[in-house]
Formats: C-alpha cells, structure tokens, sequence
C-alpha cells in the first residue's frame, strides 16, 4: 500500500462555487419579482386633437374653475353649494344643454372631480372639457 506524504490538514486550494451560484440565483430570482413593481408610472402621450365647432341648436354653458378653485358659470361667479341649483335651472329652460369646463391647469384634481359631480347629480349629459390646442 502506497501511503501519500499529504497530511489531512494541508488548506485548500480550490473555490467552491456551489454557493456563490446558490446566491446569484436567488438574486437573479428577487431582480425579476421586483422589477414590474418598480414601475408604477405608466408614461403616456396624450393625443392632440383637431378644433371642433359645437353643435349651433343647443345652449352652451362654460363652468369655469380658476386655480384658486372657484367656480364660474358663464364668467359669473357662483358659490358651490348652490351650483347644481343652478344647473337644474339651466336644464329646465333647455333640455338640451351642453356643459364646457374650463379648468385651469393648476387647480386640485379633487375640485374638478366636485364640478363634475354636481354637473352629473344636476342630471346634465352633455359634458365637455376645453382644451387649447397646440
């Protein structure tokens, strides 16, 4: 028998990569779960759109909410609370009413949503945002 002059404590030379690979999977693994939470923002270009004339039968009413969020109706300036009063009125005389908003580019998301509200609540159909174009 051939015995070998190595003894059992000589270090060793060689790197184990079973664990280093172990670890970049399970990185690899983490990456892929948490990329599409990564993106919450949905980036979109809104489309432009050519002018167009409104319709010459019906009343048009322009609602316009300034940055400071008060309302107008018609550059008359109107308290909230009685502003779908008002519309009911309008409907009345007209059946046919179509409604423009006018909001200023600054003003809270939250005061429009209000306006919109009470146009629908009023039972008006006819709603329309005004935009400048290009």
């Amino acid at each position: 028998m051939a015995f070998s002059n190595k003894t059992e404590q000589a270090a060793m030379s060689e790197i184990n990569v079973t664990p280093l690979v172990d670890v970049m999977l399970v990185l690899l693994i983490v990456f892929i779960v948490t990329a599409p939470l990564l993106m919450q923002a949905v980036q979109v270009k809104l489309p432009t759109t050519a002018k167009l004339e409104p319709p010459k039968d019906a009343r048009t009413v322009q609602l316009s909410v300034n940055a400071e969020g008060t309302v107008y109706i018609d550059q008359r300036v109107i308290h909230f609370d009685i502003l779908e009063d008002e519309l009911k009125k309008l409907l009345a005389q007209n059946p046919e009413l179509n409604v423009q908003i006018h909001a200023d580019e600054s003003v809270r998301y939250g005061r429009v949503a209000q306006v919109m509200a009470a146009v629908q609540r009023a039972g008006i159909s006819k709603l329309g945002f005004v935009t400048v174009p290009r």
